[in-house]
This record gives C-alpha cells, sequence and structure tokens, in this order.
C-alpha cells in the first residue's frame, strides 16, 4: 500500500512541524557537550590538528628498514610528461655510497632504484611514483628478521646495550621495547638511499627550470676548508665520483683524510660540515605570510632530519650573529642587462624574510661524529640496568660526503615543492608556462 501524501495548507504544516522537529533534535545532538561524547573530541570541543597553514604540493614518504629487503620511495604531485632519467637516479644512489671513511656494507650494496609506478615510456604520467632499493644484505639478515612469526630465537642479535648518541634507547623507551634492533632498524642512515632516489626526482624537476643543487665538504674534523669555493669548483666536486672527500681544494682533502686516517686507527668517528648550494633559484618561492611557509625555517627542518645533523646554517648566519648590521647586509643594485635586482654580496644565502631574492642558496649541515663506536663507550643494559659496554654495529666512521649527498636531496625535495606551489601545472607544459609568465613579470617589474 502507498504512503498517503498529504495535500494543501494542512499537509504543509505537518511538512512544517517536521522539519523542525528534526531541526530541534539535530541542535540536541550537536551541542559542544553532545559532539566530545559523540566524536571524541578534545574536552573544550576543540579539534587540534596539524598546526601547517598550507598544503604540500610535492610529498613524498620512504619505508623499509636497513637490513629488511628493501627500501620504498613513493613521491606524489609531480607534473605529467616530465622526462625521467633512470641513470641520474641511479648516478644519485651510487654518490651516496661514496666518500672516504665508509664502512663495510657499501661493499655489500650496489644500490639500483626500480621503478613500478608512475613513470612510462621514460615520462611521469600525473600518478603517484613507487620505487624500490634491494637490500643486497637481506640474505644475511632472513631468519634474524623474518616478516612471519619465527620460532627461531634471534637472541643472537638483540641490542640491549643501547648507543649513546643514537636513537637506540628513546626509541626502545617510546615503542617499549627491551631490544632496540627494531628501532636501529629503522633510525639508521641507510634510509637515506630512499630520500636521495625521491630527491632525484625533485632535482629533474628542478633542472627542467635552469635550477641546480650540488654540495662539497666544508670541514672534517678540525681540518676547514679556508677559501671561498666558486660555484663552479663546487659543481665540478661534487659530480666528480673519484674525489674521496668531496673538498675543493686538493691540499685540504689531503689534511682531511690524515684526520680520516686517524679516527680510524683510534677506532673512533670523526664529523664534519657540508655546504649544499642551490644555484639560478627564481626570486620569490617561500612566503613570510605564515611561519611554516617561510622557506628557510623548512630548510632547516629538512637538514635537521638527515642522520647525524645536529645543526644548520643558511648563509654566514652564525658569523654574522656576531656583528653590525652595517657591515652584512646585503646590498642592492640593478643589473640592466639581466632585468633583475642582485646583491653585492650573499651573506643571506640567497633568503630574505623567508622568500627567496634570487641569489644562490647556500645552506650548510653541520654533522656530529656518528655514535657507533669500534671503542665502545658506557651505558647500561636495558633488561638488567646493569652497567655495560655499548654494542657495536658494522659502520662508517666518516659520512660528511654522503651526509651531503642526502642533504642536496631534501633541499631538492624542499625546493621543488615550494615550486610548484608557486607555478602549479598538472603537465610540465602548463607549468612551464605559467613559469615563463612569472619570468616575463620579473622581467618587466
Amino acid at each position: 500500500m502507498h504512503e498517503r501524501i498529504p495535500h494543501g495548507a494542512k499537509a504543509a504544516a505537518e511538512i512544517l512541524r517536521e522539519l523542525l522537529d528534526a531541526q530541534a533534535h539535530n541542535a540536541a545532538c550537536w551541542t559542544p557537550k553532545a559532539a566530545v561524547a559523540r566524536l571524541s573530541l578534545p574536552p573544550d570541543g576543540t579539534v587540534k590538528g596539524h598546526a601547517r597553514t598550507e598544503a604540500r604540493m610535492l610529498k613524498f614518504y620512504t619505508a623499509g628498514e636497513s637490513h629488511g629487503q628493501a627500501l620504498f620511495a613513493y613521491i606524489s604531485g609531480l607534473p605529467a610528461q616530465l622526462p625521467i632519467d633512470l641513470k641520474f637516479i641511479n648516478t644519485e644512489l651510487h654518490r651516496r655510497q661514496l666518500g672516504y671513511g665508509r664502512g663495510g656494507r657499501q661493499k655489500i650494496e650496489q644500490d639500483r632504484a626500480e621503478i613500478f609506478a608512475g613513470v612510462r615510456h621514460g615520462n611521469t604520467i600525473g600518478a603517484p611514483i613507487a620505487l624500490r632499493i634491494e637490500n643486497r644484505d637481506w640474505a644475511n639478515w632472513e631468519k634474524i628478521l623474518p616478516v612471519e612469526p619465527s620460532e627461531d630465537d634471534p637472541g643472537a642479535r638483540k641490542l640491549v646495550a643501547p648507543r649513546p648518541g643514537h636513537a637506540d634507547l628513546a626509541g626502545s623507551l617510546k615503542f617499549n621495547y627491551h631490544d632496540a634492533r627494531y628501532v636501529l632498524e629503522r633510525a639508521s642512515a641507510r634510509e637515506t638511499a630512499a630520500r636521495v632516489a625521491a630527491g632525484a626526482f625533485a632535482k629533474i624537476l628542478l633542472q627542467e627550470f635552469g635550477t641546480e643543487i650540488a654540495s662539497h665538504t666544508l670541514q672534517v674534523g678540525n681540518i676547514r676548508l679556508e677559501r671561498p669555493a666558486t660555484w663552479k669548483d663546487i659543481r665540478a666536486v661534487s659530480a666528480d665520483l673519484d674525489s674521496p672527500l668531496r673538498c675543493t681544494d686538493a691540499a685540504t682533502q689531503d689534511k682531511m683524510k690524515t684526520e680520516v686516517d686517524a679516527v680510524l686507527k683510534a677506532n673512533d668517528t670523526v664529523g664534519g660540515v657540508f655546504e649544499i648550494v642551490a644555484h639560478n633559484v627564481p626570486p620569490g618561492l617561500g612566503s613570510h605570510a605564515q611561519w611554516d611557509e617561510k622557506l628557510d625555517g623548512r630548510l632547516a627542518q629538512a637538514l635537521m632530519s638527515v642522520q647525524a645533523v645536529k645543526a644548520v646554517e643558511i648563509g654566514e648566519g652564525v658569523s654574522i650573529a656576531a656583528a653590525h648590521g652595517s657591515d652584512v647586509q646585503d646590498e642592492i643594485f640593478y643589473d640592466k642587462a639581466v632585468h633583475r635586482f642582485r646583491r653585492f654580496s650573499n651573506r643571506a644565502g640567497g633568503l630574505e624574510g623567508g622568500i627567496t631574492n634570487g641569489e644562490d642558496l647556500v645552506m650548510r649541515g653541520y654533522l656530529k661524529p656518528i655514535s657507533t663506536l669500534r671503542k665502545p663507550l658506557h651505558t647500561a643494559n636495558m633488561v638488567t640496568k646493569e652497567p655495560v659496554e655499548a654494542a657495536y654495529e658494522r659502520s662508517d666512521w666518516c659520512v660528511v660526503p654522503a651526509g651531503a649527498v642526502a642533504g642536496e636531496a631534501m633541499v631538492a625535495l624542499v625546493l621543488a615543492d615550494a615550486f610548484l606551489q608557486k607555478f602549479g601545472g598538472d603537465s610540465l607544459a602548463e607549468t612551464r608556462r605559467n613559469f615563463d609568465g612569472y619570468v616575463r613579470q620579473i622581467n618587466e617589474f
């Protein structure tokens, strides 16, 4: 039997009454108190989401453990029809493995990226990109770190003596493990191989618009490069696969090598400083408008996320803190030949107010000596609580050049995201039209 449909003024009154009843019911259900109960909101009824105010255009994630089957990287947001050079990506991975002072792991691994989504016929297709880097050392760990439940006792490889300076103890406390194995597997700098692969995609995008990124070693231990390095020198040594420490001065590099040899002989490790330069960056990337849109802040956080980096410097930020303003601000002139405002100096490192100003971006990462020592330090057993010597895992003793390559990748990813926020584009052609229009705007300013 069909439901009777009312007619006339009486029907209208019934409908109105039903609507008012429903409105009252909803109002009662969604009072602040009711919302807290229904949605498990905080007592004040507010939603405390992430404080970030701007959306990322280029997103990336990594997965995988140091001795697991493989490392993975996922990149989303690149425009379609961007030509991808797999050889370039693998060269970047190879650069990360090189450097004077690397350990035995680099003799096992031959890092190569296998792309299995998002790239077809040599070009991006506008879809998320997924890639895999095999861990060849997995063959030695398959029975120790199986995915499936196992009756095999992995006790021989448990790590219960946390290394001072490493994530071992902090991570074990956080995740309630009395074995730091699972913590160190992900905290290991092996993870940066996936970041370097993702960063290579970002570099490819930036190169399409004339921006290049390179690095060099500024300091190892107490040995420091005392003369300024030109972009030409930095670019050359950064690409030199035979350079042991990627220092632009041969005599200084020899002294650095001696320092690395000395710490190896002493069963110790040594830190240092790398410098990253992004060349030919357009002005106007980043923003002064919100705290998390300031590009210097984003770059600093990106570099600080690289394992063992404990400080970041932009431009001459450290030395100019002790100077007077009239001595350190970069004075401006207009170059009519290229229609650009330029600076006589670059102490700000290419960033003013959180925005690129058209000069080279100059950033430095300060690496502490890595935490795994052949000469173990004192620690406490996480199970017995008794004093013991810290565990030793096969490791490097100097990672400054490798840290620089990981730093380059992070700088590239942040810059590429800022670039896409500025210029957008679902295809490379659309991005290029937007970029070319902005260049005309700058030329006509």
